[in-house]
């Protein structure tokens, strides 16, 4: 059998980072799903539950860690953050809070009406340019799979 990728000593191992970011992309797809009118049976309202409960607890920690730097006026690990770059992540850190409020909303059935689902589109066409907008090329080892 042909292996593609890395071989498995030349792979780091998984953080919450990139835990995270797998989840919020997972409930990213599948309240656009939703907005299709894709059916949402009990396998995928329990994941989406699962996710959101994630990523909001993620979200928080990492927005809170953000606004504890901001509050102390010190600079980044880097030192190169600006206060722009913060106020961005800190934003889209409170977007994808939101993101998953909505996403236990729409799981349990109690997101309904228009201006609803376009609140929803809107916030994620906003958190997906963030995530399209930020990745950097050394962060895309995986597209040499293909």
């Amino acid at each position: 059998m042909i292996r593609f990728g890395p071989a498995a000593r030349e792979m780091k191992s998984m953080s919450n980072e990139d835990i995270f970011s797998s989840r919020l992309k997972l409930l990213i797809v599948m309240s656009k799903a939703y907005l299709k009118d894709c059916p949402i049976g009990e396998y995928r309202k329990q994941a989406i539950l699962e996710n959101a409960r994630f990523v909001f607890y993620q979200s928080l920690k990492l927005s809170s860690e953000i606004a504890a730097i901001t509050n102390e006026g010190s600079r980044t690990q880097s030192g190169t953050d600006s206060p722009r770059d913060i106020n961005d992540a800190y934003i889209f850190h409170q977007r994808t809070q939101l993101l998953a409020v909505m996403a236990k909303a729409l799981a349990e059935n109690r997101l309904k009406g228009q201006f609803r689902k376009k609140a929803l589109q809107d916030n994620l066409n906003s958190i997906s340019e963030t995530l399209t907008f930020n990745v950097h090329i050394k962060d895309m080892n995986f597209l040499k799979v293909a």
